[in-house]
């Protein structure tokens, strides 16, 4: 059965998550449903990641195998008609090799958050962004970010339901930057790894925050991890500025 990799994005608002629910629209049930369309019988696809409610994508990845022998360009086409109304597109397909898999073939994934300035209530990037009322100061939380670059026991900035083997995590990239959005001024995280822990990136975002606020200093951020004690960890933010933003492979199907 030829085995095609799909470059996914989605709005992850009307959905419970990735992951395919009995009860809940989600982003793997959609994609499924579009494939039975197409080809009769159950479908069964894998993901780079399994992201939660509320968090979005632009660079999803996942993988399914047919009994037709597809164009790609035509494949996408095909999906992203059956896929109407809903916020999900597949922006691109490719042919890879039978034993290609969207997670365990990947080699780092890459995050976006997106925080929005404004007291007003944001109207275009409603659901979004996460949105607060007050100004961060930047150069404060880029201080504390160093201290969670590299490898280190994650367990503060991991959720209590996380399924992960061990805490123990490279961080590769942290980066903070001030930018003027369409809304009005945003500081976004950028973030690379080659896994990450579950809640991890929200963990993160939200105790920043904080140091941003005034509320923490950089060094207590250094403090929090070095407790690996999920007590220490500061506000987990909401999910509707989490973007997955990149998925990288070593042989780049979508190239």
């Amino acid at each position: 059965m030829p085995r095609y990799a799909l470059h996914v994005e989605y709005h992850g608002a009307p959905f419970a998550g990735w992951q395919r629910q009995a009860d809940q629209p989600s982003v793997q049930g959609a994609i499924e449903d579009a494939l039975a369309k197409l080809e009769p019988g159950p479908h069964t696809i894998a993901a780079a990641g399994r992201t939660d409610a509320g968090v979005h994508a632009l660079a999803q990845v996942a993988h399914c195998d047919l009994v037709k022998d597809w164009d790609p360009f035509r494949l996408s086409e095909a999906l992203n008609f059956h896929l109407k109304p809903q916020p999900v597109a597949i922006r691109a397909a490719a042919r890879v090799a039978d034993d290609w898999h969207a997670r365990f073939s990947a080699v780092e994934r890459q995050y976006t958050f997106r925080l929005l300035m404004r007291r007003a209530p944001a109207t275009h990037d409603a659901g979004l962004v996460w949105q607060i009322q007050h100004q961060l100061e930047l150069e404060p939380m880029q201080k504390a970010a160093k201290h969670l670059i590299g490898l280190h026991d994650f367990t503060t900035f991991r959720s209590s339901i996380c399924q992960a083997a061990s805490p123990v995590k490279t961080l590769d990239e942290l980066r903070i930057e001030r930018v003027e959005g369409w809304s009005g001024p945003e500081i976004r995280f950028f973030l690379r790894a080659r896994s990450f822990l579950h809640n991890q990136v929200r963990s993160f975002v939200g105790t920043l925050e904080r140091v941003g606020a005034g509320a923490w200093a950089p060094e207590d951020v250094k403090t929090a991890l070095e407790a690996r004690n999920r007590a220490a960890c500061g506000p987990v933010c909401p999910p509707q500025g989490l973007y997955l933003s990149g998925v990288g492979y070593p042989d780049k199907p979508f190239a």
